[in-house]
């Protein structure tokens, strides 16, 4: 087996209680973690937000990586996890608060922030695709979002390889028509 990478090895060691370990593995992961954030968050000040929410939750459940699968799988979970919650908190926030129509219609949904009332539209698809086949969310996340290989993903899926691809091509073809 090939020497673990410096970030598996210091999260094995945050895993056991190693504090010094913890706060190198979240300045190192710090990041990879805003950038897989801004996959789902494509506003930076959003992606942040939710990269503090996911730090936070690396640091508060360290103690339950048990070293079966790669760190970097584990962390990819809690990612994608926080990330959709922030999503659902700042378009909750928006309809609480709406935008007056004329930025609403000068808001670029790539690029504005929920919060300023735009959508986007692969959070909405991954919103409806969870109503409609859950499923199918988990293999979608994982290799398409999170960009983990298909065994990897099917590990953190707990599904079979074959399944995965079959749930994948699914979640794909059901989200298509709902991405503008």
């Amino acid at each position: 087996m090939p020497d673990p990478s410096p970030t598996e090895e210091l999260a094995r060691r945050a895993a056991g209680g190693d504090r010094a370990a913890l706060d190198g593995l979240l300045a190192a992961i710090r990041p990879e973690v805003v950038r897989r954030c801004g996959r789902f968050l494509p506003c930076r000040e959003d992606a942040e937000d939710a990269a503090q929410d996911v730090l936070l939750q690396v640091a508060r459940g360290i103690g339950t990586f048990e070293g079966r699968s790669r760190f970097s799988t584990w962390l990819y979970t809690v990612v994608a996890n926080c990330a959709r919650q922030k999503y659902r908190e700042l378009k909750r926030r928006s309809a609480e608060q709406p935008v007056p129509a004329d930025a609403a219609q000068q808001a670029d949904p790539r690029t504005t922030s929920v919060i300023a009332g735009s959508r986007i539209d692969l959070l909405e698809a991954l919103d409806r695709l969870e109503r409609e086949h859950p499923h199918l969310v988990a293999p979608l996340v994982y290799r398409d979002i999170c960009q983990l290989g298909y065994a990897e993903a099917a590990e953190r899926a707990g599904i079979p390889l074959g399944t995965l691809k079959s749930r994948l091509h699914e979640a794909r073809r059901q989200v298509r028509p709902w991405l503008s």
